[in-house]
Parts: C-alpha cells; sequence; structure tokens
C-alpha cells in the first residue's frame, strides 16, 4: 500500500462532520433532528442572484476567468468593504476564491514555510490548522479565557512568541464563539504582531453578522494584512464556493500565480451571479436576514440561561453560541452524543476547537428557523431535566 504523507496523520478531525453523518443516518431513520450543529445558514441565495446565475449560463459565462476573478466582482467587493466597513482597497488587492477555503489556503502557502509557527486562539475553526499544517507549518493553540472572550490579546503575543513563530491567523467574530475582537485589543495585537516582524492574517468571514455594534474592517487599523472573506455564511451561498482574499499589493503577483497553478479560477458562473449581491434591493433582503439572526440569538440566549447552560462570552456576532455544560456532570462528547441520540438536536462538542475548552463546552448554531429553535429548547429541556434526575 503506497504510505500516506506525514501531514495526513496532523490533520485535526472534524467532529462537527461527525456529528453530521450521525444526525444524516438517523433522518434517514425516520428520527425527527433538528440541527444545531453545522454553521450553514437555512436561507438560500436570494432570488435575484439565481436569476443572474440563469442568465449567466445561458449566455455562456462559464468558461475560466482569469484568475483573480472577474474584475467587476473584484470592485464590486472593494465598493462593499468601502461603504459597510470603512476599508478602501483597490481591487488589484482583492483576488476572487474557491470559497474562504481557498483564501485560507493560498494565504498559508504564500507565507508560511517548512517548520514555521502560527499561533491560534483556543478555541478556533479547527480546519484553520489543516491549512496550516498543508503548507508545512506548525499550529500553536493558546488558550484564551471568557474574559478575554475566548480572543488572542497582546499580552498572549509576549508570552508566546518563539523563534520560530512568523504570525497569527484570527477570526472576528469567531467561530465557535461568536464574539468579535475589541477595536482597541485588536489593534494592540496587530503592533505587537507587526513589532516582531509577523504576518497576520484575519479571518472576516461573518463580519457582516454583526448585532451590537456597526462592524468595521481590520483593515481601517492596518492596511498590511492578509483578509480572508466568504459568500457563505453572510451571502447564504455555501455551496457555491466562492469566497475571496485582500492582500498588500506587494503580494499579489506571488498569490496570484499561486491561485493559477492550483485552482486556474473560482467558479465562473458563481462569480457572476455574484455581482447581483450587492445590488440595493439584494442587500435589503440580507439585512433582513441578519436581523432574523439577531433575532434568534436574542431568543435562545435566555432560554440558555433558564436550562442552566451558561454562556460566560455572550456572541455578538456570526450565528454560534459556545456553552458550558459541565453543570451537566457528563463531558461534551457525551453530552452531544445523548443529546443527538435521546432529544434529536445536533450540537458540536468543544473536542472540535482545541483542548482548553474541548470537555467542558458545546458549540450551537442558530443556522436554523425560530420555530425549529423553540423546538430544540423544548426538547433540550426534557433532556437536561433528566440528567438530573
Amino acid at each position: 500500500m503506497v504510505q500516506l504523507a506525514e501531514r495526513t496523520e496532523r490533520t485535526v478531525p472534524f467532529y462537527a462532520v461527525e456529528v453530521l453523518k450521525q444526525a444524516q443516518a438517523l433522518a434517514a431513520q425516520g428520527h425527527d433532528i433538528i440541527s444545531l450543529g453545522i454553521g450553514e445558514p437555512d436561507f438560500t441565495a436570494p432570488p435575484r442572484v439565481l436569476e443572474t446565475l440563469n442568465r449567466a449560463a445561458k449566455a455562456g459565462l462559464s468558461s475560466y476567468t482569469a484568475p483573480a476573478g472577474i474584475p467587476a466582482l473584484r470592485e464590486a467587493i472593494s465598493h462593499y468593504y468601502d461603504t459597510q466597513f470603512g476599508a478602501r482597497v483597490d481591487p488589484s488587492r482583492i483576488l476572487i476564491t474557491g470559497g474562504a477555503s481557498g483564501a485560507l489556503l493560498l494565504a498559508a502557502l504564500a507565507l508560511i514555510n517548512p517548520g514555521d509557527e502560527v499561533l491560534m486562539p483556543d478555541p478556533s475553526y479547527p480546519a484553520n490548522q489543516n491549512f496550516v499544517t498543508a503548507a508545512g507549518g506548525i499550529t500553536r493553540l493558546i488558550p484564551t479565557t471568557a474574559q478575554q472572550r475566548f480572543q488572542l490579546c497582546a499580552q498572549d503575543i509576549e508570552d508566546h512568541w518563539g523563534p520560530n513563530t512568523r504570525g497569527v491567523l484570527i477570526a472576528s467574530p469567531s467561530n465557535p464563539t461568536g464574539t468579535s475582537m475589541p477595536r482597541e485589543a485588536l489593534q494592540a495585537l496587530i503592533a505587537a504582531v507587526r513589532a516582531r516582524g509577523g504576518f497576520v492574517i484575519m479571518d472576516e468571514i461573518y463580519l457582516g453578522l454583526a448585532y451590537d455594534h456597526t462592524p468595521q474592517s481590520a483593515l481601517t487599523l492596518d492596511d498590511n494584512l492578509i483578509v480572508i472573506n466568504s459568500f457563505s455564511k453572510y451571502f447564504h451561498m455555501t455551496g457555491w464556493r466562492l469566497g475571496w482574499l485582500m492582500a498588500p499589493a506587494a503580494l499579489m503577483p506571488a498569490i496570484e500565480k499561486l491561485a493559477a497553478s492550483l485552482a486556474i479560477c473560482a467558479p465562473a458562473l458563481a462569480q457572476h451571479a455574484a455581482l447581483s449581491c450587492f445590488e440595493p434591493e439584494v442587500m435589503q433582503i440580507y439585512e433582513r436576514r441578519r436581523l432574523s439572526f439577531k433575532e434568534r440569538r436574542d431568543y435562545l440566549l435566555p432560554e440558555f440561561s433558564r436550562l442552566g447552560l451558561d454562556v460566560p462570552a455572550p456572541p455578538d456576532g456570526a450565528f454560534y453560541i459556545f456553552a458550558n455544560i459541565s453543570h451537566t456532570g457528563i463531558d461534551s462528547a457525551t453530552f452531544c452524543r445523548r443529546l443527538l441520540q435521546e432529544a434529536g438536536v445536533a450540537a458540536v462538542p468543544g473536542l472540535d476547537f482545541g483542548p482548553a475548552h474541548a470537555q467542558t463546552f458545546v458549540r450551537f448554531s442558530y443556522a436554523t428557523g425560530l420555530d425549529r429553535l423553540r423546538q430544540a429548547i423544548t426538547r433540550m429541556e426534557t433532556f437536561i431535566a433528566a440528567l438530573r434526575a
């Protein structure tokens, strides 16, 4: 048998995927499963975007595009970041990718050499570690606390930067916590990394899903960051596999060369359809949907408190709640397995997001309708009561 490369053994597993498989298997057997697991919006692309997709297909616009993407989409994203997030980014510094995953892979390959260390918060999205591994790098997870909203801070950079550290990969708002970094804290962290000659990769795929403040891009603090974003979350186009990367002008030729070599281009029809996302009437749809997510969060937080599920850092963005289940007396994996089997509710154990809170925290996604969330709370109440009995 052909021997697998060593890096495959260091790939971080996705417990969320296992939860999804188990939930699908139970559903196939006739069980009614409410998914609070996978972070996929229950909304889909608005009709206008689908109409644009159909027109593009009929017009034969399915050929390869330039590796950096169609100019009109790069310009639209530039305008979007300027008007929505206060950051002026020249379209030449924007590259369209196969989802945010494609953007993260390009960033990792462009910046990380074998043996380089990258700092990330614990908890954080597990796939991010795999992008570092794919580039030959090493992830160093830094334990965080609810007091710092489960985000890295400048002191973490001071305490954990080592001789092989080359940069940080952070997200705001974050998966799995839904917490954003306060502007002053983010500025101090960027300054600490810059003082050491390091890079900052900033994941902003949930930036548009902010509920308690007006979101601003990290690029308003430092124009030399590498920022990634996606059409999957705010724009509800998960399977379209479309995202983008923004980088300093000096890095763009190398990144574009990598993009051309690895993927040729992002999906052409998806690119043309995505132009309609930024039309005013379509943006109004997205705004109503954002408020719907906020309504779900505002319903769930007091219900979680009533059930005794502690949320020490309430989310201000994304569509996740990171809750402490330690009072139930069982670990997160057991909690999620039994919750699925006994109550028909899927959630993701903290094991997915790093060791610091692996046993005591569970991620719940509210990317499903309010009616189903109410049903989930009823089921969870019965389940938790049985645990206490």
